[in-house]
């Protein structure tokens, strides 16, 4: 059935949002702000890993760095177009719209929460890949994967961020879901190189996430989405 594994991804983020925020009602303050802390941290670490993973090379006993260029060039083109459409504000103000018709207008934490989660659990090789193999083989295994990597970053962020996390769902379920649907369309695009740069520039992408946790910082995110395009195109 195509699509089952995107069924199943979306239902593991809604789940694990709402056991987050039964066990984070349970915890103190104090260990809330701890368990954001480490969360941050461990979303660093995986932007790091993920594009170090990319950017290293060995041969010949030394390492090397590749894809430098792509990833500058990928980053500036997408960081202008972005902002030219301004996807931030269009995520906050359907944050803002959900959190309403949700009966969550009275939590502050709604709509960054929401912007947060999603953008930590969309942005990836994974989504993209998983979606297409779901779609033309009906292969649904590295989307079951997904789910469960995504269920436990959920039942955490959740647990210190509150609700807006599990509604996450809704667009995990939805850039998915439209990538398998043409998926047989994005084949011939998505070639080895091109979900190399993906998973590259995704992972520079998810640190910044993780910056934006750590240190209260507000860079946007959601504006540089563009810049995964911009790499799938490059050559």
């Amino acid at each position: 059935m195509p699509g089952l594994g995107t069924i199943a991804n979306c239902a593991a983020i809604a789940a694990a949002g709402i056991l987050g925020v039964l066990f984070g009602n349970r915890i103190k303050k104090r260990m809330q702000d701890t368990l954001m802390e480490a969360n941050a941290v461990a979303v660093i670490f995986l932007g790091i890993g993920g594009a170090m993973a990319k950017m290293l090379s060995y041969e010949n006993g030394t390492f090397s760095t590749k894809g430098t260029l792509m990833m500058i060039g990928s980053l500036a083109i997408g960081s202008i177009i972005g902002e030219i459409i301004d996807l931030e504000d269009k995520f906050v103000t359907f944050g803002e719209w959900l959190k309403v018709k949700t009966g969550n207008a009275r939590d502050p934490k709604f709509v960054d929460a929401f912007v947060t989660a999603s953008l930590t659990v969309c942005i990836g090789a994974m989504a993209v890949v998983g979606a297409i193999q779901d779609g033309i083989y009906g292969d649904h295994s590295t989307l079951f994967a997904k789910a469960i990597l995504d269920f436990v970053i959920i039942l955490v962020m959740s647990a210190s961020m509150g609700k807006g996390c599990g509604f996450a769902a809704i667009p995990v379920g939805i850039f998915q879901g439209l990538m398998t649907v043409l998926s047989t369309l994005l084949i011939p695009v998505l070639t080895d190189t091109a979900m190399d740069n993906l998973s590259f520039v995704g992972s520079v992408l998810i640190f910044c996430v993780g910056i934006n946790l750590l240190f209260d910082r507000k860079i946007r995110v959601a504006n540089l989405l563009p810049s995964l395009v911009i790499a799938v195109l490059w050559r």
